[in-house]
């Protein structure tokens, strides 16, 4: 079975290896014994537990593929990831595959550096209709900085601008958020100060500090922002020094000042995603016991986390993307625990709130 089919079946008491596809029949009891409330003539009861319709290896030309972020553009979906001969490596490339059902992938385009690694490709729709790819250039040594925050630009996803530098050297840009029409994000130091920075931008090629130290204890770094139809701001953030368990921050508008929640839990590679119902789902690494790319409910009230599906993955692994599409949400995320380090992608039906 090649990458492009290899799947897997999971219901919410575990996952279910299909090592072929199944006949016709066998995915209907398949389908009806994970999702009861499909629609057969019978009266709807929703299962209590929220789980994964399929998971599927979508991705692994390279000799490691990771670090990955989705999005819908056009009609379609839009994956990027970084490759690279390993998980650090001087050759590090962003890749841009897109498809129309999210099972049959082909690549847009390949964005590479002639002086330093790519990495943590994220991707976002401006204002202006175009798509923003950002990333981070680990330069080659010596030269005038470690780190350097890029961006691309797109109408079409195939042809992209020349990368344009965002931020401050040494600040990694993590993830570009819109909101009113302007672009907010999170560049963390990488030169040992641990603390992270709020830019925003007009136009997402020229960063502004908002907030000069938005925080500075326990080694905070990656981050994903999500606004609320109220104007509220909320940050999920990595930590990764002591305690090392994750933070939830709330602003108000201008979002100069913020309060921190522990979510209760050490987390890895964080995505945030508010539903149509207003729910929040949080995609992130996990590390208590088995490391794992998992599902998050997110109380924005308390600030903690709650797993509720545990994707197939293990290693290393996680950097989700998450879209809400056709009532399901539609993750990306790269894992090891089949060995090669690829690029999967999981279709998760949730229960009603």
């Amino acid at each position: 079975m090649n990458a492009s089919t290899r799947r897997h079946a999971i219901p919410h008491h575990g996952p279910l290896r299909i090592s072929r596809p199944p006949s016709p029949w066998l995915a209907t009891l398949l389908w009806m014994s994970l999702f009861p409330w499909t629609d057969t003539g019978a009266a709807e009861s929703p299962d209590p537990m929220p789980a994964a319709v399929e998971a599927r290896r979508i991705w692994d030309r390279a000799p490691h593929n990771a670090f990955t972020d989705l999005i819908r553009f056009k009609g379609e979906f839009w994956c990027v990831f970084r490759e690279g001969n390993a998980h650090v490596s001087p050759d590090g490339a962003l890749r841009v595959i897109r498809s129309k059902d999210g099972e049959r992938w082909t690549s847009a385009a390949l964005l590479t550096c002639t002086n330093g690694d790519l990495r943590d490709a994220k991707i976002t729709i401006t204002p202006r209709g175009e798509l923003m790819l950002s990333g981070a250039a680990a330069l080659a040594q010596p030269a005038s900085a470690r780190h350097q925050s890029l961006a691309w630009f797109s109408a079409n996803g195939q042809a992209w601008t020349e990368p344009v530098v965002i931020g401050d050297p040494n600040q990694w840009l993590w993830r570009t958020t819109w909101f009113k029409k302007t672009a907010y994000s999170i560049g963390y130091d990488t030169l040992g100060e641990r603390f992270v920075r709020l830019y925003r931008s007009e136009d997402g090629r020229h960063f502004e500090p908002l907030v000069a130290t938005l925080f500075d204890e326990g080694y905070p770094n990656e981050t994903s922002i999500v606004f609320l139809p109220d104007r509220t701001a909320l940050c999920l953030l990595r930590r990764d020094g002591n305690p090392g368990t994750g933070k939830l921050g709330t602003a108000q508008p201008p979002y100069t000042a913020w309060q921190w929640k522990d979510v209760g839990m050490k987390i890895g590679g964080p995505h945030l995603l508010q539903l149509p119902d207003g729910r929040l789902v949080a995609g992130v690494r996990l590390y208590d016991g088995t490391v794992r790319t998992s599902l998050c409910w997110v109380d924005p009230v308390t600030g903690k986390l709650t797993e509720f599906v545990k994707l197939p993955s293990g290693g290393d692994c996680s950097y989700p993307g998450l879209v809400w599409h056709q009532k399901l949400l539609w993750v990306s995320y790269y894992s090891s625990h089949e060995g090669k380090t690829s690029i999967y992608l999981a279709k998760v039906r949730l229960p009603r709130a």
